[in-house]
């Protein structure tokens, strides 16, 4: 197996075997992000995969859940997409599932007929990154759409019949934002209804734009407790039907994972606690975070 760079999964992935089949980001622009920077995007030819999955295939013939990444490998033309799925069901005769990154653009360039197609080929699950509701924010941080972009975009994975989990970007509104960016994501994701949702927290790379603002002091990441209160927000005003909502991920100071609204009620006392009591006993360490 062949890997270019660094490679970025879902926590949630954790035991797929992950291939690389598009290197690098085809948007590559939004100011928080450091992973994609200065490489150029492109997509793997199927010599090239067909050669990792023949390898794959002889010392994992037992996987059941395979990750494409890089970025966003939703936007593989579909008559390229589809051998690429066809050879991955063949050579795998236990798969059950394949997950993919997908960003707002790629999903709309895709008719519901494709994703149906793919999803007939065990797509099973499409990670979209929201990171805000807040058009202000969306704009600032050039994600490329607006709130109505990616619900149309998060509506569209459900209607094919594939899960949806989003991930929503804790701090990203600033200190003076922070309250509007958790109301209006917790809006967006309430239309949405997502089967998961991960909230991540915002850590701010050195060499990225939204770094050289925050030198500049155009932008103020909010302290610790605040981004806990930020979480608290988006899960008091958030309403779903059934979802696992999550911010386990290493960059959290709060890990918590709740079925909401099952577990709404316990996820909202555990995030009262911390802010009432300011224990730090329940955080994790600075030490221990990472992207």
């Amino acid at each position: 197996m062949r890997y270019e760079g660094i490679i970025i999964r879902p926590p949630s992935e954790a035991q797929s075997l992950i291939l690389q089949v598009t290197i690098g980001c085809s948007h590559n622009r939004c100011t928080f992000c450091p992973t994609y920077k200065g490489r150029r995007f492109r997509i793997r030819t199927f010599e090239e995969i067909a050669e990792d999955v023949r390898e794959a295939s002889i010392w994992a013939k037992g996987v059941r859940r395979i990750f494409l990444c890089d970025g966003d490998p939703l936007v593989i033309p579909q008559k390229r997409l589809l051998p690429i799925m066809d050879l991955l069901c063949e050579s795998f005769p236990n798969l059950e599932r394949i997950g993919i990154y997908a960003n707002a653009r790629s999903i709309r360039n895709k008719t519901l007929a494709e994703l149906e197609e793919l999803r007939k080929r065990k797509l099973g699950i499409v990670y979209l990154g929201v990171e805000s509701g807040d058009n202000e924010v969306l704009e600032r941080v050039r994600k490329g759409a607006d709130g109505n972009r990616l619900l149309e975009a998060g509506l569209k994975v459900k209607e094919a019949g594939i899960l949806l989990s989003v991930t929503v970007l804790l701090g990203i509104g600033g200190v003076e934002g922070s309250t509007r960016h958790a109301l209006e994501t917790a809006s967006l994701l309430s239309e949405m209804d997502p089967h998961y949702v991960g909230a991540l927290t915002l850590m701010v790379v050195p060499g990225t734009p939204l770094h050289e603002e925050m030198r500049r002091g155009d932008f103020r990441l909010p302290d610790t407790f605040q981004l806990i209160e930020e979480l608290g927000m988006m899960i008091a005003n958030s309403s779903f039907t059934n979802c696992f909502f999550t911010s386990n991920h290493a960059s959290n100071y709060l890990p918590l994972k709740a079925r909401l609204p099952q577990e709404k009620e316990q996820a909202l006392m555990l995030i009262q606690k911390v802010l009432s009591t300011r224990d730090k006993r329940f955080l994790r360490p600075e030490f221990m975070r990472a992207l």
